[in-house]
């Protein structure tokens, strides 16, 4: 992919991160983002895994018929970077491609606990900050991306 082409993914996922904030973030929100994506993928025949996280508490946990277990090691990773540094994992994964270097050597991370790939977006609460992380595994890093971003921006609607 072309710097130009990074440049302008980044620039989008930098605008999600700014627009996508909750005035507050409720258990009872947890569940209903995390049964939206569910049906979402569902509709789509896509078989994810989702987990919900704030202030280190899972809220809402689900892998759905067909998920593989490998996608909590996935989930784990992308959601450790997330709140390691208060962007989204495919945020990390642009602005390291861009930057051209390795995040795992750059930051000096466990690549068994981190992993700049997309999927997992901040919980942003307003004049609060970053609370906790909405993760999805199971698609390409994309997909999943769009699949939380999506979601959270029509429930804010």
């Amino acid at each position: 992919m072309s710097n130009h082409s990074v440049e302008t993914l980044l620039e989008k996922v930098v605008q999600q991160e700014k627009e996508l904030i909750f005035r507050q973030f409720t258990n009872d929100q947890a569940l209903g983002i995390g049964t939206a994506i569910i049906n979402e993928a569902k509709s789509k025949g896509k078989a994810v895994t989702v987990n919900i996280k704030r202030n280190g508490q899972i809220l809402f946990h689900h892998a759905m018929e067909g998920a593989i277990p490998d996608h909590e090691e996935w989930i784990k990773r992308k959601s450790n970077t997330v709140l390691r540094h208060h962007h989204s994992s495919y945020y990390m994964k642009l602005y390291c491609e861009l930057k051209n270097r390795s995040y795992a050597q750059f930051y000096a991370a466990n690549p068994q606990e981190f992993e700049a790939v997309g999927g997992s977006f901040p919980i942003s609460v307003k004049n609060v900050g970053i609370v906790g992380s909405i993760t999805v595994s199971g698609m390409s890093q994309e997909e999943d991306h769009a699949l939380v971003t999506d979601t959270i921006r029509n429930f804010l609607q």
